[in-house]
């Protein structure tokens, strides 16, 4: 696959993020609302078909600069598609399931447009197509049928997602590493914000008080250990490692584990910690129900576990404090059920805990050679 200069992330694969990220926001109301098993199958459905189709067009822009009126154009019309889909999210399994099937129909349209294009006659292209083609019909078909053959169809196009890189060709792809790490972290980084923002939009008709100010700062300070735990140094080194697989089938396998499997927990426990911190908005001193209790902790857990396999995959060091961040997480989730505002406290403690003993012998290290050098001088 002939690859452009697309070193770093541009404006408008900028914009593109905030539109997909939209999805986050409406994907947070709905299991916010919807605290039931039935409501946890359909986050995790509607949130697989778009994070594997956002991460095709993470790939196909990595290799093809938005450089070009036409694709710019097609590109805007994948975010109309991305924006309809997010609109239609509330009711997804319900009246506008046909209408989350047309926008990711047009979704996916666009990005085999495209891709072919870029590829012209290459076999990824080629091999690619009927894999995305398919999803994209049992979609748009499950957005007209009622249950459950809706959510069949639902689930098997995110089946087919999940293996379709293991039935194509994907060494096609070249993987610029350094564009590739960014458009990613840039995303999380989105999404870490949204959080803020849904956690701010439970304050709508409520007075400020100790009580929901509390739960603000509480909230941003997960946000922030969640940000700690991604970009505190191992985005950069995680480039790095990327960048020097030499071999583009393992880079391209790498790439794909790291940055698709393994970052889809990733983001989707931003999505329930963002549910659980706004459903304790105005009850931070009452006790907490275990559904978004569970949501909570349990959302903290499962973005540390995801950057856990993240780190593993890339034989990154940390997998050990984030797997022990998120068996503290999880031992969070009782004391909401006492009062609420203990497990807010106690899950940025158990990321934080963690955290700052990895980071020891770092700065140990870095107060020593300062030392060293001092002394010199």
């Amino acid at each position: 696959m002939t690859t452009e200069s697309a070193v770093r992330v541009s404006t408008l694969e900028l914009f593109f993020d905030l539109v997909f990220v939209f999805v986050i926001t409406q994907l947070t109301d709905l299991i916010a609302h919807h605290f039931d098993g039935a409501g946890i199958f359909h986050v995790l459905l509607l949130f697989g078909v778009t994070w594997w189709m956002y991460g095709g067009y993470a790939w196909l822009t990595n290799a093809m600069a938005p450089s070009s009126t036409t694709r710019r154009t097609l590109l805007l019309t994948g975010m109309a598609g991305f924006l309809i889909m997010a609109l239609a999210i509330p009711g997804a399994f319900h009246e506008t399931g046909w209408l989350f099937g047309i926008g990711y129909f047009a979704v996916n349209l666009v990005h085999t447009t495209l891709f072919v294009r870029a590829t012209g006659s290459a076999r990824g292209a080629v091999s690619l197509a009927p894999f995305n083609a398919a999803s994209a019909i049992m979609v748009l078909v499950g957005g007209f049928v009622h249950a459950p053959y809706r959510e069949v169809l639902w689930a098997g196009a995110l089946a087919l997602q999940i293996i379709t890189p293991y039935l194509h060709r994907i060494g096609a792809h070249t993987v610029i590493a350094s564009h590739f790490v960014e458009r990613h972290g840039l995303v999380v980084i989105i999404a870490i914000g949204e959080s803020i923002v849904a956690i701010g939009a439970g304050f709508a008709g409520l007075p400020l008080n100790w009580s929901t100010v509390t739960v603000a700062i509480l909230g941003l300070c997960i946000a922030y250990y969640l940000w700690w735990a991604y970009f505190a140094g191992d985005d950069e080194r995680s480039e790095h490692v990327l960048d020097g697989i030499e071999d583009p089938i393992r880079r391209a396998r790498v790439a794909l584990n790291g940055w698709g499997y393994a970052h889809y927990p990733l983001v989707l426990g931003i999505v329930f910690v963002s549910a659980g911190v706004k459903t304790t908005v105005g009850h931070a001193f009452d006790p907490l129900a275990w559904a978004p209790a569970i949501a909570l902790g349990g959302g903290a857990a499962l973005f540390m576990l995801g950057h856990a396999w993240f780190l593993r995959i890339l034989r990154l060091r940390g997998v050990p404090h984030r797997l022990a961040a998120a068996a503290l997480c999880l031992a969070t989730i009782p004391l909401a059920h006492v009062v609420a505002v203990a497990q807010l406290v106690a899950v940025p403690l158990a990321m934080a805990i963690p955290l700052i003993i990895e980071d020891i012998p770092q700065v140990r290290r870095a107060g020593g050679s300062t030392a060293v050098h001092t002394f010199g001088r």
